[in-house]
Order: structure tokens, then C-alpha cells, then sequence
């Protein structure tokens, strides 16, 4: 059996291997390794998107929450169909326009200051390591079911391939293989559900009472998880403005040609990620009650490996061939899942440091290509080092609940920022350090003191920070606009950025970069 599932997963790794290979034959210039050329179309980018958002953190972790703590879960993979409308209609096309190879770049555009930048590129970096890590958690916990080697070999093979794929191909390798697994995670969705609802002679409802029947009423109603009322709002708020402040989904729009491109790309996004979450109530249900939530806890204490569990059960149960099988299948698309995702943070994280902290704040833009290539390389070989390191430490965590950390450090850091610079023409590079320093150290600050983190003993009762960390960091962007000296030159910039951002087109009195 266990030559079956190692089979499956060298054919998924090996089919990465390629594309790696071809990727790295046409990765030779700054644009291709950070933005693939630029050349790619809408459906394209799309499902590298919903590659991007559909993470194994996501799918392994919800489902996981909704098979050990009821209908509270299910808030996790709704909440997300929502952000997806505010990364539509206010990022999508402004980000495309105003930028180049990273968030960053959006920030600098509007300041025209090194030090905003600066402060962009500790909000990227914070933000993408708090993704990174329930990404390494998951891979942890799965490889080590699918393979039985170690939780630390396990996230160290997945450190190991993430650096490969990055380091020779870019971003045309990372923009393949978030395909290429979007369209695996789909199908296996797909057929987990049928097989699911087989089971049930295709009566969902037959299977939410069943549910109730053996776990209680508790299960379908609010407060499995969330015990404080705000839990509910905060969540809602972190997703629907956390996303836009995701740096490695906001990097996708620079990989397109224009900003039509780029909202189509976001239609893709929402029909195809949002078409895969809506599906995960029924699985997560579906594992509590033919995996069983103590099994479930007992393969891992965080809850994350309910999902291949349940295939495993579906496909004739432990020590079949059908139940090895499909087992096997799901965990190869759930590791394609995890190289896809670290993938693309990795990615936008060496931009942040070689694109925008060593060539644009260091070197002030006087870089040869080449050499601006080599430093993404090395960059991206230094945070893969420290991904690992970290996804050491969160063993036994919910990745879910790591994952809404980084999510709630996006919409109170990088949010208010670009919020106020598309929208406030006082804003300026003090405003930008304020907000990203206030927004970073409340939500992290606030996130760790809370029941996600300390359970009974937490300080403060949210488990999502953002109903007020995200306020903090809009206060702090204020409040240190307001009290710096205001600058005429400045202002009058406001308007050639709003031009640019809404048109794409630089008018000529918009002139100098940082």
C-alpha cells in the first residue's frame, strides 16, 4: 500500500519537476522570475489565483475546524467568497496600474519616499511568514500520514522543493504548478463529493442529522468555537478587507498585460475558489461522522488531516486498496497545494527584499538585471531557511486558525495604507509608518493574547483581532499624518496617482520615483 501512495506522490512531484525545468529555461529577466513577462491571460491567472487562495492550509484547516467544532467553521470558508468582491471592485485594477513587481512598488508610487517603502516591505515580509507557516504546519502533518517519515523531515522536504521551484523558475513555475494543482484540488473535490453524497444516497440532510444525532444539537449552531459575540464580525472583517492586503495575491495583477485583464482574472478567482469552499460544510460534517471527531483529534490534535482521513474512509477504509488509494490522491493534490502556495510567498516575499528593501531602498535603483535576478535568487533561498525553521514550531496547530493570523495582520497593516493612499490626498510616509506599525503590533500582539493561542486562559476574548486591530491601524495612520508637517509638492501628487491608478496611463507632470 505504501508503495502505491509513494507512487502517486513522485508523479505529482515530477510533474512540478518539469514544469520547474521548462519555467527555468524562460526565466532570465527581473519581469520574468517576479511577474512571468506580464503575458498572462485572464482564465490563466485566474486559476493561478484560486491556485494561490485554495492553499492546503485552507482546505485541510476548515474542513478540520467544521469536523471538530461544528458549524462555527463553516464562517472560515464563507467569509472567504466575500473578500474576493473588495479585491474586485478596489485593488485589482488600481494595484495593476500603479505597480510593477510588488505591493511595495503601489506605496512607493504614491510616497515617492524610501521609507514608506521600507515600511511596505516589513508588512509583506510579517504577513507572508504568517501564511507561510500554516502552509509548512499542513505539509507537516499530511506527509508524515502519507509517507510516515517525521513531522520535521516532512516540512523540510516541502522547504526544499518550494526553494527549487522559486529559485530556477520564478514566477512562470509558480504560475504552472498553482495551476496545475487548482485543477487537481478541483477535481478531487469534485469526486470526494459525489462519493461523499453517495454515501447518503445523495440526501445532505440525511447527513447534518446524523450529525446531530451522535454529537448533539451544538454542532449545527453558533458557539462551537466562537465564544465571544464579536468573534463572528471580526472574522467577516478580516477576510473581507485582509485579502486585499495580501501581498502575494496583490503580485498575481502584475503577471497580466492590463487592468481588464486583471479584473477578469478576479471572476475566475470567485467562481472557481468560491465554487471548491462551498463544498467544505458538507466535508468537514461528513468527516465528524464517518471519521469520527476523536480519530480525527488522534491523527492530529489540530484537526487538519480530517479531510484524507474521510477520503480514505469513502474510498473502502484503512488497509483497503480503494481507501489507500484515494488517500494517496489527496494527499499528492494537498502537497501540490502546499508547493504551489509557499511557492508564490516566497516569491513575493524575495521581491519585497531584493526588489524593493536591497534595489530600491539600498541601492536607490542603480541595479543591473542580472544582478537584481541574483539577489531574488538568494533571498529566496534565506526565507525558505527561515519558512522551515518556523513550521517546525507550529506542530499541533489548526493551520486554519494560522492562517486567518496572517490574514488579520494583512487588513490591520497593509490595508489602511493603501486604503489612504488611493483615497486621502493629506496621507503621507509618516501616515504609512504609523499604520503599518500600529496595524502589525496590535494584530499580532492581540492575536497571541486570545483563545486561539491561550485557550481559557486568554486575555483578550476575540479569537480574530481584527474588529479592532484594524481600526488601531487606521488610527495610526491617521493620527501620525495629522501631526507631520504637511507638504504641497506631496498633495499635488495625489492626483497624477489617482489618474494613473484609475487609467493606467502616467500623466507627464508625474515625474522621479523613489
Amino acid at each position: 500500500m505504501k508503495a502505491l501512495t509513494i507512487g502517486i506522490f513522485l508523479v505529482i512531484l515530477t510533474l512540478t519537476l518539469v514544469i520547474t525545468y521548462w519555467a527555468a529555461r524562460k526565466t532570465n529577466t527581473a519581469s520574468e522570475f517576479y511577474a512571468a513577462g506580464g503575458n498572462l491571460t485572464a482564465r490563466a491567472n485566474g486559476f493561478a489565483l484560486a491556485g494561490d487562495w485554495m492553499s492546503a492550509a485552507a482546505f485541510l484547516g476548515f474542513s478540520g475546524l467544521i469536523a471538530t467544532s461544528g458549524m462555527d467553521g463553516s464562517l472560515y470558508a464563507v467569509a472567504a467568497l466575500t473578500a474576493f468582491l473588495v479585491v474586485l471592485m478596489l485593488v485589482a485594477e488600481p494595484v495593476r496600474n500603479t505597480g510593477r513587481f510588488t505591493y511595495g512598488d503601489v506605496i512607493a508610487e504614491r510616497m515617492r519616499s524610501r521609507h514608506a517603502r521600507l515600511a511596505a516591505v516589513i508588512g509583506t515580509f510579517v504577513v507572508n511568514l504568517a501564511y507561510m507557516v500554516p502552509q509548512m504546519a499542513g505539509a507537516g502533518a499530511l506527509i508524515k500520514l502519507m509517507l510516515g517519515i517525521s513531522y520535521e523531515a516532512a516540512v523540510v522536504m516541502v522547504g526544499i522543493g518550494m526553494i527549487v521551484y522559486v529559485l530556477f523558475g520564478g514566477m512562470i513555475a509558480t504560475t504552472w504548478v498553482q495551476i496545475v494543482k487548482a485543477v487537481l484540488l478541483l477535481a478531487a473535490a469534485a469526486v470526494l463529493v459525489v462519493m461523499l453524497l453517495a454515501a447518503v444516497k445523495f440526501e445532505p440532510l440525511t447527513l447534518f442529522s446524523a450529525v446531530e444525532a451522535r454529537y448533539g444539537a451544538h454542532m449545527l449552531l453558533p458557539g462551537g468555537y466562537f465564544k465571544h459575540a464579536l468573534d463572528p464580525l471580526s472574522l467577516f472583517l478580516s477576510f473581507i478587507f485582509g485579502v486585499a492586503g495580501l501581498p502575494h495575491i496583490m503580485t498575481r495583477f502584475y503577471t497580466v498585460p492590463d487592468a481588464r485583464t486583471a479584473r477578469k482574472s478576479v471572476l475566475w478567482l470567485m467562481f472557481l475558489a468560491g465554487s471548491f469552499f462551498l463544498v467544505t460544510t458538507l466535508i468537514g460534517f461528513a468527516s465528524a461522522m464517518f471519521v469520527g471527531q476523536d480519530a480525527i483529534r488522534a491523527a492530529d490534535k489540530g484537526g487538519n488531516l480530517a479531510l484524507p482521513l474521510l477520503a480514505q474512509y469513502l474510498g473502502g477504509g484503512p488497509g483497503t486498496f480503494g481507501g489507500q488509494f484515494f488517500l494517496a490522491c489527496i494527499c499528492a493534490v494537498a502537497f501540490a497545494a502546499i508547493l504551489a502556495v509557499v511557492a508564490g510567498l516566497t516569491l513575493a516575499s524575495s521581491g519585497a527584499i531584493a526588489h524593493d528593501l536591497y534595489v530600491n531602498v539600498i541601492r536607490r535603483g542603480e541595479v543591473p538585471e542580472a544582478e537584481q535576478v541574483r539577489v531574488a535568487r538568494l533571498a529566496t533561498l534565506a526565507v525558505g531557511v527561515l519558512a522551515v525553521a518556523l513550521g517546525l514550531l507550529a506542530q499541533g496547530i489548526n493551520v486554519g486558525v494560522l492562517v486567518i493570523l496572517a490574514i488579520a495582520i494583512a487588513a490591520s497593516a497593509n490595508f489602511p495604507i493603501i486604503v489612504l493612499s488611493m483615497f486621502w490626498r493629506r496621507f503621507n510616509t509618516a501616515g504609512v509608518i504609523g499604520g503599518v506599525t500600529a496595524g502589525l503590533v496590535s494584530s499580532v500582539v492581540l492575536a497571541f493574547l486570545g483563545p486561539a493561542f491561550l485557550k481559557d486562559q486568554a486575555v483578550f476574548p476575540i479569537v480574530n483581532p481584527t474588529v479592532l486591530s484594524m481600526p488601531i491601524g487606521f488610527l495610526g495612520a491617521w493620527l501620525c499624518t495629522v501631526m507631520s508637517r504637511r507638504s504641497a509638492e506631496h498633495e499635488n501628487r495625489f492626483d497624477a496617482f489617482v489618474f494613473r491608478a484609475q487609467t493606467g496611463v502616467a500623466p507627464e507632470s508625474a515625474t522621479g520615483r523613489d
